[in-house]
């Protein structure tokens, strides 16, 4: 299944379990992320069809019903009588292995969309049940690889991509075989065969710069039989330098406290004619430091190390790219 239908099959549960009324179809087309990209009446039903005959053999039951006797057409709804369970006893080993499946499959993507379907069903006037529990909830940050890399390995697909190595600002282009994603030491990395190397590679998905493109037709890529993906990113593990790294960044006057509190202000300095202070700070892990330095926005720069600077730039230019594109 692709990404984006899942995401569509995710956001019509929640509309249907989020309200006692029934959706009729052309409702649920103007809720429902996803729908909305249709070309065509026929191509929108034959969308919606096919979703709930797929809901029906994951076994989520799908009622139809009128709200009255004057309604015309056929609605739909999820009963939640029906599609809770009944009350589970876990082991507390199972209860852990519970929540940690929960946590992983959390998308912060899928977060946003719900609420979105949620806040459209509330504006169409419709009764919504405010004490519905949470269904999809972000605790995990997944790099914006994730998405289109798991899609590859779903299709079976090659791909291509910019990467950079640890400790190198440089960018070199790769063309990869995927055979699966994984998570180790709470980072994501793919694992596959480098047609450019010839050889077994795991790539680390917060090197991934820019866009994941797909290479040649799907289902021509193959896992061999008997790999461990974990186990060839263990045995692969990149081993970090030991050593504190010293980041020199600059900060603008009065803003970025957090950075400030991190480091020791050494000087001063003016960017782009706005004035600031040089701060120094110590990290074991330079490449870490990127996200909350880049969140920070034009009041943070960094001067050293290259590997830092150029994280945050490509934080930077996803972020771009993103507002770009939603245009």
């Amino acid at each position: 299944m692709s990404t984006a239908r899942a995401e569509r099959l995710v956001n019509l549960v929640l509309a249907l379990l989020s309200t006692r009324q029934y959706l009729t179809a052309e409702k649920i087309r103007g809720i429902v992320p996803g729908y909305g990209d249709a070309a065509s009446d026929e191509a929108y039903f034959r969308m919606f069809e096919r979703d709930k005959t797929e809901l029906r053999e994951l076994g989520i039951p799908l009622e139809t019903g009128r709200n009255s006797a004057f309604d015309a057409i056929e609605g739909y709804r999820i009963a939640r009588r029906d599609y809770e369970l009944g009350e589970i006893d876990l082991a507390p080993d199972e209860a852990a292995a519970v929540a940690l499946a929960s946590r992983l499959w959390d998308s912060p993507e899928l977060t946003g969309q719900a609420q979105g379907a949620l806040v459209k069903l509330r504006a169409a006037g419709l009764e919504v049940d405010d004490q519905a529990p949470t269904v999809v909830e972000p605790r995990v940050r997944a790099e914006p690889a994730f998405g289109p890399l798991l899609a590859a390995v779903q299709n079976g697909q090659a791909v291509r991509f910019e990467y950079r190595r640890s400790g190198s600002p440089e960018r070199i282009m790769r063309t990869l075989e995927p055979w699966g994603v994984v998570s180790w030491r709470a980072r994501w990395y793919v694992v596959g065969h480098d047609r450019d190397r010839g050889a077994t590679r795991c790539f680390r998905l917060s090197r991934v710069t820019g866009q994941v493109r797909p290479v040649g037709k799907p289902g021509e890529v193959r896992r061999p039989e008997g790999v461990n993906l974990l186990k060839l990113v263990t045995a692969t593990g990149e081993s970090e330098p030991a050593p504190v790294t010293t980041a020199r960044v600059w900060v603008a006057d009065g803003r970025a406290a957090g950075v400030r509190r991190r480091g020791t202000v050494v000087g001063r300095a003016s960017v782009d004619g706005e004035e600031g202070d040089l701060v120094e700070i110590g990290l074991l892990y330079p490449e870490s430091a990127a996200d909350w330095i880049s969140a920070q926005g034009p009041d943070v720069v960094v001067f050293e190390p290259d590997v830092l600077a150029k994280s945050v730039q490509d934080r930077l230019e996803a972020v771009v790219a993103r507002q770009v594109s939603a245009r």
